[in-house]
């Protein structure tokens, strides 16, 4: 027997879960189906004030209330404590020489801590995503979606009005047919190799590879580096998705309520060539070793799970969408997690296409209204790839690194400050990409940043970026005196009012409905 429904999803990661449920309570028959089976442990774990906003506005738009209190850390504790998350106040970077130890750093030159919330209640999370895609897919069944897992896909075929295809569970042949197929089985997706789409390559970006596992027992060093005594940091540095960035590349470090650590390297080829990231768990040791200050905080680390080793990192698919079928973001390319970017692009994605099939599906406009998707997606995988590129080649140019880092939560702050506002047209791309001045602005500098040559053009290089951000800056980013410690400040945003074209009293209005002064 064929069965027939109007959108099949593969992949049930929660990208794929979100876009089911959204479907399903549109009125459309859903089905979803995953090669493996959850509980299960991937990569992918930190969140961000627009990835948060974005799946917080999901939820509210398409009637999702069991999702609505994982956009926030205080909300997610009380309605999902059973399920692991992390706290995440903010991004955390230190700068370290490989093989050096670590010297007192009281002007933070080897340090940037940009915070995301002034509070636990409103911070952001990391994902455990053995729990968190779980739950997703729990909910969506209980929505009426149909879900099968272990399920082996094959024969693709595209045609005028409905696509078909099939798969095998436990023995079993299944047989499909449906109106519209979304992809979410991540990068290198089925519908890539099933249609033979090319790869394309991500303009001036260094090949990459990673590392990685979960561990138990990571030690929590409870001071940035024994200046605390005398000078507060906007939030406690280990709540945060914290960095140690060298020469070539840089290790995550994210923390879980559940005792586990998320943690791993990515690095780039002649770097992990260097460190012999192939050779797995010696690896990750022997670099450790290299930075005494990771190596103390992992001396009773055990992982509880398999190494994985990565040889390509970054992807991007040649085709986005067909008549019948589209890849969403996380499908269509991946291109580093050093910004915790892939979750608000995979959210943006999840939006629009959600979207589409609400208003567009069956209308002159869908054809059209899928190949903007494909190039709203592709570019903002592109600019994200330009700036991260421009920050590898900077690794070891750390105040460079920590300037080129500030076009990214400038833009990202200023996003979600926007879509706050109900004011989107003020960002309507990823890292504003498509802003006339933004954009163009930016482009130039990370070009820049591609080739420098000597300390007085990387000075200069700096100065231009905080000049460049300042109409834009809504977090007191280009604020010197913050010496790379960036809370979060009411008046920041309130003096900023004007960027956003507002004014204090509705900049009052959204810090009270966002919980901004909620009592600690």
């Amino acid at each position: 027997m064929t069965r027939t429904y109007d959108l099949a999803v593969f992949g049930s990661g929660f990208a794929g879960s979100l876009i089911a449920m959204i479907a399903k309570r549109q009125g459309y028959s859903v089905v979803l189906l995953e090669r493996g089976k959850h509980p299960r442990v991937v990569i992918g774990e930190s969140s961000t004030p627009l990835a948060n906003l974005l799946l917080e506005e999901l939820a509210t738009r398409y009637d999702l209330p069991a999702i609505r209190p994982l956009a926030k850390w205080g909300s997610w504790q009380r309605a999902y404590p059973q399920v692991a998350c992390g706290l995440k106040r903010g991004f955390t970077f230190y700068h370290h020489e490989l093989s050096i130890e670590d010297m007192p750093d009281p002007d933070h030159r080897r340090q940037l801590l940009v915070a995301a919330s002034p509070h636990d209640e409103i911070a952001d999370t990391h994902w455990y995503r053995a729990d968190f895609d779980a739950l997703l897919v729990k909910e969506a069944q209980l929505l009426g979606v149909d879900y099968l897992d272990e399920v082996q896909l094959a024969n693709f075929i595209e045609g005028e009005s409905e696509v078909s295809f099939e798969g095998t569970r436990a023995g079993e042949k299944l047989s499909y047919r449906a109106r519209f197929v979304v992809d979410a089985t991540g990068p290198r997706s089925f519908l890539y190799r099933a249609l033979h789409i090319p790869e394309l390559s991500l303009p001036n970006y260094p090949a990459t590879q990673a590392l990685y596992s979960h561990f138990s027992g990571v030690g929590r060093p409870e001071s940035i580096r024994s200046h605390e005594a005398y000078e507060k940091p906007p939030y406690p540095p280990e709540d945060a998705a914290v960095h140690h960035v060298f020469d070539g590349g840089w290790i995550w470090v994210l923390r879980f309520n559940n005792g586990i650590t998320s943690a791993g390297v990515a690095a780039t080829e002649d770097a992990s060539t260097r460190l012999n990231l192939s050779e797995g768990e010696q690896a990750w040791y022997s670099l450790l070793k290299l930075i005494p200050s990771l190596r103390e905080q992992f001396a009773t680390a055990r992982a509880v799970q398999p190494f994985t080793f990565i040889p390509q990192l970054t992807f991007m698919s040649g085709q986005v969408t067909g008549r019948r079928w589209a890849m969403l973001p996380s499908s269509a390319g991946f291109v580093d997690p050093l910004l915790s970017t892939g979750f608000p692009l995979t959210l943006l994605g999840v939006s629009r296409l959600a979207e589409i099939l609400a208003g567009d599906w069956n209308s002159e406009r869908f054809q059209m209204e899928l190949q903007s998707y494909a190039h709203q997606t592709m570019s903002e995988l592109l600019a994200t790839a330009r700036l991260i590129a421009a920050l590898y080649v900077n690794m070891n140019n750390f105040p460079v690194f920590k300037s080129l880092s500030l076009l990214y939560f400038v833009a990202a702050s200023y996003s979600e400050t926007a879509r706050r506002l109900n004011k989107p047209y003020l960002a309507k791309s990823f890292l504003l990409h498509d802003h006339p001045v933004f954009d163009v602005t930016s482009r130039a500098l990370i070009d820049r940043a591609m080739r420098l040559v000597s300390d007085e053009e990387s000075a200069h290089l700096s100065q231009e970026i905080l000049r460049a951000i300042e109409p834009f800056d809504v977090a007191g980013l280009s604020n010197p005196d913050r010496r790379s410690w960036y809370p979060v400040v009411a008046e920041d945003l309130l003096r900023s009012a004007e960027k956003v074209e507002s004014n204090r009293a509705e900049i009052e209005a959204l810090l009270q409905s966002c919980g901004f002064y909620h009592s600690r």
